[in-house]
C-alpha cells in the first residue's frame, strides 16, 4: 500500500468480511475460514484476524508491534463492539473476547487461547447483571487462569492445584458443582497466586490484557510444543501464527447454553453421517480437555442425553450449517460451536482430522457422490497414511485378558510396555521399546511422547479430546475416557477391575473396541477394504512411474504382487543365506583360501539358490525380476563369538584357532568400501558364475513351467568403472552361452548396474557403454555421498537438524543439493549415452513419497521399496503425476 500503513487486521461479522477461504497463508486457517463462514451468512460471532506476519515482525522487534497496527486494531475492536451491542471495558453491560491462534495448517492445542478477555473486578459484576452471579464469577476464574498461564506464565499447575483444594473443602466432585461464592474465592486465591509468583498485581485495565493477550498468543508459536509439532508434520517455522480476537459467546450461562465439537462425517470410519460431541453449561476447553465426559450430538439409543434431545432447535440449525460446510469446502469439516441462551454460534471450521481409513471411505465417497472428482480423490489421500491400513489389528482368535475399557478414539492395536508420562515414553522408544503412553488425560505438553508411543490411553477426555484428536492425526490406536483406570505417575502404577500393573508392565489396547488388556495379544493382519482397491485403481490409472517391490523370499514375493508390484526391483540374493541353516554354507564360500575349496563350497550352494530363483520367477509370473549377484560386506557373515566359530569348526573339520584366524585376516577396517560387489565377482569369479548358472537354470524352467519367458535382469553391484562392467559382463555371458547349450534354450535376460558410489553417477555415460539398465541404490549412495554411516548416523543427524546445517534426514528424503543432483546427473549422462537406458530406484528411497516425486520429476522408469509400501508408493507416484498436469 503506497503511502499508507500495511493493513494488518482484517474484520468479519454481520454476514460480512475482509478476506475469505483463500487468504489462509496470511490469515490462517481459522482467520480465512471464520471470514468465509461470516461470507456465507452462518452465525459467526464478530471479530477480527491480525495477519500472521505480524507474529515475525513482532519477533523482530522484540515485541513491539508494526507502526499501524494499534489503531488498525482499535478501529476492529470499534466494530465489534457496534455488531455486538456492547462495549469493551464497560462495567454496566461488558463486551468480552476471545484471543486465539491461527497457523496456516491446523495445529490443534499447540499453541495458545485466552478467553473471557475483558473480564476485571468491575466488569465482573456487570457481566453477573446480565447473566447471574455464578456465570459471571466462572468466567472471571477461568480468564484469570487462562491469562496468568498463557500472558504471565504462571504455572497452570498451581492454578489446578488451588481449584481442586477449593472442590475438596466444598465435597465437590465437578467444577460444576461449585456456585458464585466458591469461584469468588478461587479468583481471590488465583490473584493472589499471580502476585506471589510475579510480583504484580492481576492487570486490571481491559486495554492492557488485549495487549498482553495477543503478544502471548504470538509468542506461543515459539513454544515446545508448537516447535515439536511443526517437526513433526513439516510445517516451516517462518510461517509464524494469525490471532484472531472475537466477540465470545457463551456455553456456560445455564441449562440452555452448551459448547461442543462436530464433524460432518464420522472421523473413525469415514461414515456418511453427522459425529460430535458437547456438554451443557461448559466453555470450549472443557470438551477438549477432557475433564468431563461430554455427550454424543444424537443419541444411538434415545435414552442417553444428546442435543438432538435437550435442544432439538439448536441441533437442527447446527444440522443444516454442517451441511452447508461440507458443501461449501468440498470436504469433512471439523466445527466448533457454542449454544448461548438457546441461540447457535460457529467458532470454527476446518478440515476434520480423520483416519487413515475414514480418509480413504470420505475420498472414495465424496468421488460417487460428486463433489470432488477422481483426481481430487488420489490428491485427498496421504501415500503415508496408507501404512496405518495395513497394520496389524488383534486376532479375533487369541485369547485377551481386558481388565479396563474406555473410548475407541483411534483404530489399530498395539502391545508395548506401560509409559506413565511422555519422556518416558520416548525414552523407551529410543532403545527400541514399544510404548504404549497412559495419562490420565493428554495436553500439548505430551507431543513427544505420543509421537514416540505406540499407542495411546487416557483415563478422561472423550471422541474428540487431546489425546484422541492427536492420536487420529498420527495414526496411533488410542483408548480414551477410560474412567475406571486409576492412573498414579507419581507411584507409577495402573490400577482396574482390580489389577494393578506398574511402568513396564506389557499392555495392549484396541483403539476400535476401546479394549485395554493385559499381557501382549496376538497381532492379525487387517482387510484394507473396497475403498481401498478403488482408490489404487484410481491412482494406476494416473501413474506414469512403475512400483516393483524389494523381495527375496517368496512370502515377500506373494505380499508385493497382492499389493499391486510390476515386479521386483532389488532381490538381494546374500539375504537368501542369513537362515541359521544356509550360514554356514555361505560362510564356507567366503573363508575357503583356494579357489578348489570355494567351488566346492558353491556346489552345495548352486541347489538352493536354483530353487530360490524359481520360486521367485514363478511368483511373478512373468513381471520383471532384478536379479542383484552376491554383494555381501564380508563382516555380515563371518563368525563372531565362540559359539560361531566352533560352529563353523565343526562344519569345516578345521580347528577353532584355524577359523579364527581366517575370519581375522578377512575383516576390513571399512567393510562398506572393502571387498564388496563387483569386487568380490572379480577376485572370486567363480561366486558370480555359479550364481548366474543358478539364476539362467531357474529361469528357463519357470519359463517353461509357466509357458512363457522370465524377465530376467541381472544386477552388477556397486560397479564404480566401465571396465569392471565389462569384465563381469563376459563371465555373465559366457554361462548364459553355457546353459543354452546344456539346456538347448537361451535364456532372456539383460545384464545392468547397481549405482551406489558417486564416480558411478560421474561417470554414467560410460557405465551406460556396458549396461542396459541402471538402478539406483540409494542407501549407499547416500552413505557414500554424504561420508556418514547409517547405521551410527541417528545421533550425528539429530545434532545436524539442530544446527541447521542438514534440512533434511539423507536416509529418508533424496537430498535434492545432493543424492538428488547425483542422481540427475547420472540420468542425463547415461540416457545421453544409451537412449533406451531402462532407470530406477532401489533404496529405501523408492517408499518415501517425496523422493518418488522426485524420481518422477526426473524421468526415471521404474521405484522399487519393500512389499508393505507397495501401496504407498503407488499413490505417491500418482499424486507426482497430478502435480504436473494442467
Amino acid at each position: 500500500m503506497t503511502g499508507a500503513a500495511r493493513k494488518f487486521v482484517f474484520a468479519f461479522g454481520g454476514g460480512r468480511a475482509e478476506g475469505d477461504a483463500g487468504m489462509r497463508a496470511r490469515l490462517g486457517g481459522k482467520g480465512a475460514n471464520l471470514a468465509e463462514m461470516s461470507r456465507l451468512g452462518l452465525p459467526v460471532p464478530p471479530g477480527f484476524t491480525i495477519a500472521a506476519e505480524v507474529c515475525a515482525a513482532s519477533d523482530a522487534r522484540g515485541g513491539a508491534w508494526p507502526d499501524g497496527l494499534d489503531r488498525q486494531v482499535a478501529e476492529a475492536l470499534g466494530a465489534v463492539e457496534r455488531l455486538a451491542g456492547a462495549r469493551f471495558g464497560d462495567a454496566a453491560a461488558p463486551l468480552l473476547l476471545s484471543v486465539r491462534s491461527g497457523a496456516r495448517e491446523s495445529m490443534p492445542g499447540m499453541m495458545d487461547t485466552v478467553l473471557n478477555l475483558g473480564l476485571n473486578d468491575a466488569t465482573v459484576e456487570g457481566l453477573a447483571r446480565g447473566g447471574g452471579a455464578r456465570f459471571a464469577w466462572d468466567s472471571y476464574r477461568r480468564f484469570v487462569q487462562m491469562y496468568g498461564d498463557v500472558a504471565l506464565g504462571v504455572d497452570h499447575g498451581a492454578f489446578e492445584d488451588i481449584l481442586e483444594r477449593r472442590k475438596d473443602e466444598r465435597g465437590a466432585r465437578l467444577d460444576t458443582e461449585l456456585d458464585a461464592d466458591d469461584w469468588r474465592e478461587v479468583v481471590a486465591r488465583y490473584k493472589e497466586k499471580i502476585r506471589e509468583a510475579t510480583g504484580a498485581d492481576f492487570p486490571q485495565d481491559p486495554e492492557r490484557q488485549l495487549r498482553g493477550a495477543i503478544g502471548a498468543v504470538f509468542g506461543s508459536w515459539r513454544n515446545r510444543r508448537a516447535v515439536t509439532y511443526r517437526k513433526l508434520h513439516g510445517i516451516p517455522d517462518d510461517w509464524g501464527t494469525a490471532v484472531t480476537v472475537q466477540s465470545m459467546a457463551f456455553g456456560n450461562m445455564g441449562e440452555d447454553c452448551a459448547t461442543g465439537v462436530a464433524f460432518t462425517r464420522d472421523p473413525s470410519t469415514g461414515a456418511n453421517e453427522v459425529f460430535g460431541e458437547f456438554l451443557v453449561n461448559a466453555q470450549g476447553e472443557d470438551v477438549v480437555a477432557g475433564l468431563r465426559t461430554p455427550f454424543p450430538l444424537a443419541s444411538a439409543d434415545g435414552d442417553s442425553p444428546s442435543l438432538e434431545a435437550l435442544m432439538p432447535e439448536a441441533h437442527a440449525r447446527l444440522i443444516d450449517a454442517l451441511g452447508r460446510l461440507e458443501a461449501h469446502y468440498r470436504d469433512m469439516q471439523d466445527v466448533e460451536f457454542t449454544i448461548q441462551s438457546g441461540r447457535l454460534y460457529l467458532l470454527q471450521t476446518r478440515s476434520g482430522k480423520r483416519t487413515a481409513a475414514a480418509a480413504l471411505k470420505i475420498a472414495v465417497d465424496m468421488a460417487d457422490e460428486g463433489l470432488i472428482d477422481r483426481r481430487e480423490a488420489v490428491r485427498r489421500i496421504d501415500p503415508d497414511s496408507l501404512e496405518r491400513l495395513l497394520h496389524p489389528t488383534l486376532d479375533p482368535n487369541a485369547p485377551r485378558e481386558v481388565f479396563a475399557r474406555g473410548l475407541a478414539a483411534s483404530p489399530g492395536a498395539a502391545s508395548g510396555r506401560l509409559a506413565l508420562t511422555a519422556d518416558e515414553a520416548e525414552a523407551r522408544a529410543r532403545t527400541g521399546e514399544s510404548a504404549i503412553l497412559a495419562r490420565v488425560e493428554t495436553s500439548p505438553e505430551d507431543i513427544h511422547g505420543m509421537h514416540a508411543a505406540s499407542g495411546i490411553v487416557t483415563a478422561r477426555g472423550g471422541m474428540t479430546s487431546h489425546a484422541a484428536v492427536v492420536a487420529r492425526g498420527m495414526g496411533r490406536p488410542c483408548v480414551s475416557g477410560a474412567g475406571e483406570l486409576k492412573i498414579d505417575a507419581a507411584a507409577g502404577t495402573v490400577a482396574a477391575g482390580g489389577v494393578t500393573l506398574a511402568a513396564g508392565d506389557i499392555v495392549t489396547i484396541d483403539g476400535s473396541t476401546g479394549e485395554i488388556m493385559r499381557g501382549a495379544v496376538a497381532m492379525a493382519r487387517p482387510d484394507p477394504g473396497p475403498d481401498f482397491a478403488r482408490l489404487m485403481a484410481w491412482a494406476d490409472e494416473f501413474r506414469t512411474l512403475r512400483v516393483r517391490a524389494n523381495a527375496e523370499t517368496p512370502a515377500d514375493a506373494r505380499t508385493a504382487r497382492a499389493f499391486g508390484a510390476e515386479g521386483i526391483g532389488l532381490c538381494r540374493t546374500e539375504h537368501m543365506f542369513f537362515d541359521a541353516d544356509r550360514i554356514l554354507a555361505i560362510r564356507q564360500v567366503i573363508m575357503s583360501e583356494t579357489e578348489e575349496e570355494r567351488r566346492a563350497a558353491l556346489e552345495a550352494i548352486l541347489p538352493m539358490q536354483r530353487r530360490d530363483f524359481a520360486e521367485l520367477f514363478e511368483i511373478m509370473a512373468g513381471l520383471p525380476v532384478t536379479v542383484r549377484l552376491l554383494d555381501p560386506p564380508l563382516h555380515e557373515f563371518l563368525p563372531r563369538g565362540r559359539g560361531a566359530l566352533a560352529e563353523m569348526a565343526r562344519a569345516t573339520g578345521a580347528p577353532e584357532a584355524e577359523v579364527a584366524r581366517r575370519a581375522g585376516q578377512l575383516r576390513e577396517l571399512n567393510p562398506m568400501l572393502g571387498r564388496r560387489g563387483c569386487r568380490l565377482g572379480l577376485s572370486y569369479p567363480e561366486i558370480y558364475e555359479t550364481q548366474t548358472r543358478a539364476i539362467f537354470e531357474a529361469a528357463i524352467a519357470a519359463g517353461e513351467k509357466r509357458g512363457a519367458a522370465v524377465a530376467l535382469e541381472i544386477m552388477i553391484p556397486l560397479a564404480a568403472t566401465e571396465r569392471e562392467l565389462a569384465l563381469l559382463r563376459e563371465r555373465i555371458d559366457a554361462v548364459a552361452r553355457a546353459v543354452a547349450r546344456e539346456a538347448g534354450t537361451a535364456p532372456d535376460y539383460t545384464v545392468g548396474a547397481m549405482i551406489e558410489l558417486p564416480r558411478a553417477c560421474l561417470r554414467a555415460g560410460d557405465l551406460a557403454r556396458a549396461a542396459q539398465f541402471f538402478s539406483f541404490g540409494t542407501n549407499d549412495l547416500t552413505q557414500t555421498a554424504f561420508g556418514i554411516s547409517r547405521d551410527d548416523s541417528a545421533g550425528f543427524l539429530n545434532r545436524y537438524a539442530e544446527l541447521g546445517v542438514l534440512a533434511d534426514d539423507p536416509f529418508v528424503t533424496l537430498d535434492k543439493d545432493g543424492v538428488g543432483e547425483l542422481i540427475a546427473l547420472a540420468v542425463e549422462r547415461g540416457r545421453g549415452a544409451r537412449a533406451d537406458l531402462k532407470l530406477g530406484i532401489c533404496g529405501e528411497h523408492g517408499g518415501d513419497p517425496e523422493s518418488i516425486a522426485f524420481c518422477h520429476r526426473a524421468g526415471l522408469d521404474y521405484v522399487s521399496c519393500s512389499p508393505w509400501r507397495v501401496p504407498v508408493a503407488r499413490l505417491a507416484a500418482a499424486r507426482a503425476a497430478l502435480e504436473e498436469a494442467p
